[in-house]
């Protein structure tokens, strides 16, 4: 196996195709078979196309040999929206096949994703009710979005993942990822978690050390004595940002395009996937770099 986007995506099809049967309707079969869909949308991620028409015309014109049928872009468009729950489906799955998912310790940020900017597009967006008014403090700036907020390995794998009104604590959401899924601390015994300052909470201390799990932040400079361990945490923020920019610089999550709560939530989930599709096929290969995408990307 080697390191091209034609690799990465057969190998992608066949562990769709393989481990992600869903269950079929009386009637037709659809001409565009989940696995072909799942394949497609990281192609497009990976690739960097933000326009679905311009997506469409390309992979008309380059991907024939690959996909027998491609559909046009309001047929795309419907299945795409509707695959949310098989996007974040085939995530899991790519991420427990990798060797690092029982890494037992685990990087948690947030970061914006901008859904509009003029007041009138957020008057008639469909997302209100959804989206809100935060700040980003690593810009120096307000937006009007939602909040992706990321648990994931040292080398980027995500382990699970939200998005969030950015007016709810990040405490309160790292609270409840870890209580929807409880499985997944239980399963990595003496868990340890990296986050910034923004996580700093007695209640949250405790909420974690009643789970078995230990939490590593900076603290402040007035607040107690620091813990030992604290200067390690200036190499692990440096992992957080590079994962945070393999999203927004590679993947361009920032120009996801979505309008409705579904469209955004999918177009996020396409670009996680793609994300850990690469690292998955990175691991299975022996890449030397993890969370790599520029071989696949052209």
């Amino acid at each position: 196996m080697t390191t091209d986007l034609d690799t990465l995506l057969t190998a992608l099809y066949v562990h769709v195709d393989d481990r992600l049967k869903t269950p079929r309707w009386r009637g037709r079969p659809p001409r565009l078979s989940d696995a072909e869909l799942v394949t497609l949308a990281v192609a497009q991620a990976v690739l960097g196309f933000h326009c679905e028409a311009r997506w469409l015309r390309f992979a008309h014109a380059h991907l024939h040999g690959m996909f027998p049928y491609l559909p046009q872009r309001p047929a795309y468009n419907k299945r795409l929206r509707a695959a949310l729950g098989l996007v974040k489906r085939a995530i899991r799955s790519l991420a427990t096949d990798c060797d690092l998912w029982l890494d037992d310790v685990w990087i948690v940020d947030s970061t914006p994703v901008e859904c509009a900017r003029s007041r009138e597009t957020v008057k008639r967006s469909d997302l209100a009710g959804w989206a809100n008014y935060g700040y980003c403090r690593s810009h120096s700036r307000f937006y009007w979005g939602l909040k992706l907020h990321l648990v994931c390995t040292p080398a980027g794998l995500p382990v699970t993942w939200a998005l969030a009104d950015p007016k709810i604590d990040d405490r309160q959401v790292l609270a409840d990822l870890i209580d929807n899924e409880p499985h997944l601390a239980a399963a990595r015994p003496g868990l340890l978690i990296l986050a910034d300052k923004g996580y700093i909470a007695a209640e949250l201390d405790r909420f974690l050390a009643a789970r078995g799990i230990s939490l590593l932040r900076p603290s402040y400079r007035n607040r107690g004595i620091p813990h030992p361990a604290e200067p390690l945490l200036k190499t692990v923020r440096q992992l957080i940002e590079s994962v945070n920019d393999t999203l927004k610089g590679q993947l361009d999550l920032e120009q996801h395009g979505g309008r409705t709560i579904e469209g955004v939530g999918v177009r996020v989930a396409q670009r996680i996937l793609a994300m850990t599709c690469a690292i998955w096929h990175n691991r299975t290969i022996g890449a030397p770099i993890t969370r790599s995408l520029i071989a696949y990307d052209h």
